[in-house]
């Protein structure tokens, strides 16, 4: 059986509330998403709180900075062992390239194992017309294969996407090209402001390898209970 595919988004600010979250999913998730707002309110203490459940860690800082500051930012981040490691793909080559540098020596120096790298294509909120108000010509799709390539020719593992391009990703790029995708929404579950946005089951079937759920979980009043049932009807019931 594959491992479970879902990590649960923990973008709360309290540092209790997040733990007792992580307590509460336990083996019902694949790992936990630390975004921004927990990572800048709590930095290392808070997450080493929460890694100290034994869950995976996708951290999720998405770096965009010239390549000097973003690979220093990799090597300080690195230690942490997170599995997942994220920056911008619209950051260019150089910038991508380097961060894989980074995170090779970084990982070597630290002795722990070197994160995946993930580079972010387009956000799950952008629309076609998103993509134009911000001078970039074509769709969505183009957009992501267009960075998607640039990724994986510059030491990119992976890369964020939305789960609408995951089929043409896991055609174009390859089996063992990382296709991590949120805006994961179970059905009849809310949209909120995600506008690309698909259910697990549809997902998975697409080619993704990890489906990021966040609000669907942590909203829900009983976090466990629904991360199970997404857990089971992703054929996880062994692990529940």
């Amino acid at each position: 059986m594959r491992e479970n595919p879902v990590y649960c988004a923990i973008d709360v600010p309290e540092i209790d509330a997040a733990g007792q979250l992580a307590q509460e999913l336990g083996t019902h998730v694949g790992g936990l998403k630390i975004g921004k707002e927990f990572f800048f309110a709590h930095g290392r203490a808070g997450y080493e709180k929460l890694a100290g459940s034994g869950q995976n860690i996708f951290l999720d800082l998405k770096l965009h900075d010239i390549p000097n500051t973003v690979a220093a930012a990799v090597r300080t981040l690195v230690p942490l062992a997170p599995t997942y490691l994220n920056v911008h793909a619209a950051g260019g080559a150089e910038m991508m390239a380097a961060a894989a540098r980074a995170a090779d020596s970084a990982a070597d120096e630290a002795k722990v194992i070197r994160p995946k790298m993930l580079a972010v294509t387009v956000l799950t909120s952008l629309s076609d017309a998103d993509l134009n108000d911000i001078g970039v010509n074509g769709t969505p799709r183009e957009q992501v294969l267009r960075l998607a390539t640039l990724a994986a020719k510059n030491g990119m593992d992976g890369v964020v996407c939305s789960a609408e391009e995951v089929e043409l990703l896991r055609r174009e790029m390859g089996p063992n090209f990382n296709l991590v995708v949120p805006g994961i929404r179970p059905a009849g579950a809310a949209q909120h402001d995600q506008k690309r946005v698909m259910t697990p089951e549809a997902a998975i079937a697409a080619g993704a390898d990890i489906l990021v759920i966040g609000r669907a979980i942590t909203q829900n009043p009983d976090p466990g209970r629904i991360a199970a049932e997404i857990a089971e009807s992703l054929g996880m019931s062994a692990q529940l």
